[in-house]
């Protein structure tokens, strides 16, 4: 982890050049939910390929560039697709621009993904609060020589994700009259999407859904000190018996369905944490 001091610098100097401000918040947007940028007051957009240390993305419905603005009168930095381990990079790498946001002054994560529905209570195109998580991608971001710049050795996961802020995204989910859901996600690698003995198992062990992101990036935010709100879209239902072929495009579409929701529990999270904060 040692080399990740200065690469954080170099790489949060070039964003700075473009986007002078301190941000409130960094969002991470997952596959097909980057309509929340059009909600934003655009200042400025970097292709990841011209950020220093930022990987190329390559997942499917990505677009790959960084928007800096302000959303709901907050500045925000947004990636627009997001880094997995199946497109080969290391979690050290798929996680920097957590780190970068923390440098830029950041107090707060925003998180979202697409994802498998486990819990059979859920629907394609519900949304589901993060409350908690399982890791089982085989690897750590925190693995190696510690930094203590950047964290302590062992960082605590009681609470990777803000109760506060949950109750938060679901107040605003009352007030908007759709479905909320509230519970874990586990995430692995892939890119292969799971048996259906491995759905059975993922369910026994706790898991309402499954993915292959997001977890890596809140196990960073809690070594660095933000604050995370997670928000995850089932696309499709993981029924171990009553499995189907899944359809990449139909998950993206779905994914575009659930985007007001998406929309206004991101919006009113970030307006009612800038409030409390006074920013």
């Amino acid at each position: 982890m040692l080399e990740l001091y200065d690469q954080i610098e170099a790489t949060a100097a070039a964003i700075q050049a473009k986007f002078p401000v301190t941000p409130h918040a960094g969002i991470i947007l997952g596959t097909g939910l980057g309509g929340l940028v059009e909600k934003i007051e655009i200042v400025a957009t970097l292709d990841y390929e011209s950020i220093p240390n930022f990987p190329k993305s390559t997942a499917t419905s990505h677009r790959g560039r960084l928007v800096c603005g302000h959303l709901e009168g907050v500045p925000v930095v947004v990636m627009e697709g997001r880094f997995h381990q199946y497109e080969g990079y290391p979690l050290k790498k798929i996680t920097l621009p957590v780190r970068v946001f923390k440098r830029l002054g950041a107090q707060l994560l925003i998180v979202s993904q697409a994802v498998g529905g486990l819990n059979t209570m859920y629907r394609p195109g519900d949304v589901m609060v993060i409350d908690d998580q399982i890791n089982l991608m085989g690897d750590n971001p925190l693995v190696g020589i510690n930094d203590d710049r950047l964290g302590p050795r062992f960082p605590d996961m009681s609470q990777p994700f803000d109760f506060e802020l949950i109750d938060a995204g679901l107040e605003v989910a009352r007030r908007e009259n759709f479905v909320a859901h509230r519970g874990v996600t586990v995430a692995v690698t892939g890119p292969n999407l799971e048996t259906r003995a491995e759905y059975r198992f993922l369910r026994r062990i706790g898991a309402d859904v499954v993915g292959m992101s997001t977890i890596p990036e809140a196990i960073v935010a809690a070594h660095c000190g933000l604050r995370t709100f997670g928000l995850a879209v089932i696309t499709d239902m993981c029924y171990p018996d009553h499995a189907e072929p899944v359809n990449v495009e139909q998950i993206i579409a779905t994914a575009n369905t659930a985007a007001p929701k998406l929309r206004a529990m991101v919006s009113g999270v970030l307006k009612y944490d800038a409030a409390k904060r006074g920013n």
